[in-house]
Formats: structure tokens, sequence, C-alpha cells
């Protein structure tokens, strides 16, 4: 008889691989018993059985099951080769049209020829799931205690800016963490701070390179706040102390969460002023396009479903030039910085009330309901439109005003004028968007072959 051995354990981290020689051992015992050939070894180290996970070895040995090049299965116990009634029936189902029916187990052995065989082959697995659920549901059940009260959950890779210990702060790796979260509630781009840190030599926590969905992940979580995160949900205030505040932490998920937020390609990145422009004849926005002879400009392009005219351009690079000047001279004038700062500082605090009066709400509510005063539909039916005002508030709080990218230099627009170059490419649309709320180009001049100053007309925001 050609049979297989089965085995494997769920929980290996550090791939000691001894509980899986452990069932080998016994397998290999029970074959010589059978007077069984064993024709391979199949092994899924690491692996649940419970979660539904593909497990490689096991699909491999079906395989080989319904080929004719096994006969029979070797396991140390059934639980070791199911732990989901479907999965059982499904090994039944192949072992049928391949005529296997022998199936031992080191605990006890199983004639699958026989009703009364798979009978208890499926008590087996309706208890090993049942044992499934129940330690899962304890797991569950510790790892929310665990959460509420600020621990640590787990192991895991080092977090940025924190010691192995998950709870000392590396001042080095926080202070890169607070620049980034600040350039992007300046409205610098992800992408560009990641190509800053790798020309940097800045590693990861694990040593290599940072890429966006790395960034932003980090930049999401609320550990960098100083709080507890389970399940999606922050619950709380953590036992480690934050890098960044709270309100910042709570900023930069609505920013970075937002599906309106996209990469921009290639292209894109060339035009400083995408959709920031209106043509003066028609009104419709302007698309970045360029000359056969490769030179940038904007043009009113005729598009389907548009009433564009498809009768004005002008050249890209002087008017990104000029534009600028006006900005950086806008920002220079006392009253756009008081208005700017009043307005920014006013809207911020009012949205922080916001959020943090719908925060507190949240909280009493749970109260309500764990101390048994509510039920839980009266719960759930409170927290939903709690939980909308939290979520416009939070969004209201990230978009305050839009002066995150230019306070810096409101008042010191000299400053700008000269870093303007430098700065990457995304904080300089930032900067154009805070201050503009669009630019009309008026028709050019007949006769007039240069760039004309006089057909920008600037919107300022306020």
């Amino acid at each position: 008889m050609k049979a297989a051995i089965y085995a494997r354990i769920s929980d290996d981290r550090d791939d000691t691989r001894l509980g899986i020689e452990r069932q080998l051992k016994d397998c290999r015992v029970k074959a010589q018993e059978n007077g069984w050939q064993i024709v391979d070894e199949y092994v899924d180290n690491d692996v649940s059985a419970y979660k539904g996970r593909v497990r490689p070895s096991y699909c491999r040995m079906l395989d080989d099951i319904a080929s004719g090049v096994v006969e029979a299965v070797v396991v140390y116990h059934l639980d070791r080769l199911h732990r989901q009634p479907r999965e059982l029936e499904q090994f039944f189902d192949i072992c049928d049209k391949a005529g296997v029916q022998d199936l031992a187990s080191v605990t006890g052995d199983v004639d699958l020829s026989t009703d009364d065989g798979r009978f208890m082959a499926r008590i087996q697995g309706a208890v090993a799931r049942k044992s499934s659920d129940d330690m899962s549901r304890r797991i569950r059940r510790k790892a929310l205690e665990i959460a509420q009260a600020g621990k640590i959950g787990g192991g895991g890779t080092r977090p940025f800016g924190y010691e192995r210990d998950f709870k000392t702060i590396v001042l080095s790796e926080a202070a890169i963490v607070q620049e980034a979260a600040g350039r992007v509630l300046a409205g610098e781009s992800v992408r560009s701070i990641c190509l800053d840190l790798v020309e940097r030599k800045i590693p990861t926590a694990t040593g290599g390179k940072w890429s966006q969905q790395v960034m932003t992940r980090m930049l999401k979580s609320a550990r960098i706040s100083g709080k507890r995160q389970h399940q999606g949900e922050i619950i709380g205030d953590a036992e480690w102390p934050g890098i960044i505040s709270a309100e910042e932490g709570d900023r930069l998920r609505v920013i970075l969460g937002d599906p309106a937020r996209r990469t921009t390609n290639g292209r894109a990145r060339k035009y400083l002023l995408a959709g920031m422009l209106r043509c003066g004849r028609c009104g419709e926005p302007l698309i970045s396009r360029p000359r056969a002879d490769g030179r940038r400009r904007y043009v009113c392009a005729r598009r389907p479903e548009t009433s564009c005219c498809g009768k004005l351009g002008v050249v890209a690079d002087e008017l990104e030039a000029l534009v600028a000047e006006m900005v950086i001279f806008r920002l220079e004038g006392p009253d756009l910085a008081r208005a700017l700062s009043a307005r920014g500082g006013s809207e911020e605090a009012d949205h922080q009330k916001a959020v943090d009066a719908a925060a507190g709400q949240l909280e009493e509510l749970a109260a309500t309901w764990a101390d048994g005063e509510i039920t839980k539909p009266e719960w759930l039916a409170a927290r939903a439109p709690i939980e909308a005002r939290l979520s416009k508030a939070k969004q209201a709080l990230a978009r305050t005003s839009g002066t995150g990218a230019v306070v810096e230099y409101i008042g010191r627009a000299s400053t700008l004028a000269d870093a303007w170059g430098e700065l990457p490419f995304s904080r300089r649309r930032a900067i154009l968007a805070a201050v503009i709320d669009h630019i009309t180009i008026a028709p050019g001049r007949v006769g007039y072959n240069r760039f004309d100053p006089d057909r920008v007309a600037p919107t300022w925001t306020v």
C-alpha cells in the first residue's frame, strides 16, 4: 500500500519544527505497523486549518490521491487533517473517486469504507471545529481586553520610532516620524517624502527602503499618536508615549484616507497648475497638453460632454513662474496674513471641539450600555448618528482652511521665494491651492505672440 504521511501544526513562528518532527516520527511507526510503503511526507508547518487558509502540501496530497500516487493516508490525529467539516466532505469525495479507503491515525484508525467510520470522522471533525471556535472566541476576548487596557498586543516587527520593547521612543526615528507627518499635513505627497528619505539613506524599521504603502501605513497608525487600535478602531490611550499629537493623528488619517487623494501620473507632476485654470472664453477647465516640439502648455481642448470652445492656450513655463510670484507677493501682505491666521485658528478650534464632543458622547454611550442602562439595539441606534458627526468633524478638521501648507511662510514671503525652486512638487502644489481658488486665462491679443501677464486673473481663497 502506497501511503502518504500528512503533518501540520498551526503555530511555529520560530520554525523550530519540533511539533512537526514528533508527528512525522509517530506516523512513520504507524505506517510500518500497517505494512504500508511511505511514498511521500506532506508537511504544512505554521499553517492553520481552522481559518481556511491555503495549505500547499495538503493540496498537493489531494492531487496525488486523485492521480493514484497515494493509496492510503497516515496522520497523527484527524484534527491535523481537517478542522472544517466542509473540507472533510471534500476529502471524502476525492478519496471515493480514487478508491482510497485507508486512513490511519496514530490516536485511532478510521475506516473510510464504512458508514460508521465516516460517521466517527465527522463527529471528530465537528468536535475539532467546536474546539477551534471556543479557542478563537477566547483569543478574541483576550485581545480585546488587552487592547482596552492600552497594552501591547503581541510580537511582530519593531515599529519605526520605537525600540524592540514597543514602548521606548527612538529619538532619531521619532524625528523622522514628526517630519513626515508635518510634511503631509503641509500638503506634501507621501511619494515625495519616501523619495527624499531613500535619497538620505534613512531605512525603515526592517532596514529596507521606504515605499508609499509603508509610509502611509505608519502615518495612519494610531500607535504614533499614543493611541491603542483594535480591529481598525481606536479605543483609547496606549501604555506607550505618542510621537505626534492625537489631533495630528486624526488629521493624517482623514487626509491619507480620502478616496479623492490619488497618486498623480508622470505627466501630471510636470504641470504645477493642473486643475486650477479656467478658460476665459467658455469657463471650462484647461488641460495640460504639450506642443509638437515638446514645450509644455495648458489648452482648452474640445472633449465629450463638455462645452469647451477649443480656442485658447497658454504656455506653461511663463505662466507657472508668474503665478508663483503672485502667490509669494500675496503672502507678504499683512491683510492676507491676518485673514488666514484668524480664519485657520478659529475654524480649527471649532472643528476640534466638534471632534472632542462627538468622541466624548461615544464614550458616554458605551459606558451607559456597559452599565445595562440601555439595550444593544438602542446603543447601535444612538451610535450611528454620533459616528457620522465625528467623521464629518474629523474631515473638516483635516481640511481646515488649507493653511497648513503656507502657515510657516505667512508674512515671510522672501523665505518662500528663496526655497521655492527646491520645494517638492507636491508641496508647491499645496501652497498654491491654499491661496488660489482658481485662475482664469483670458483670450490672447491678436498679433501679440509673447506671454502676456495681463491675461492671468487669479481668484484668491481669501
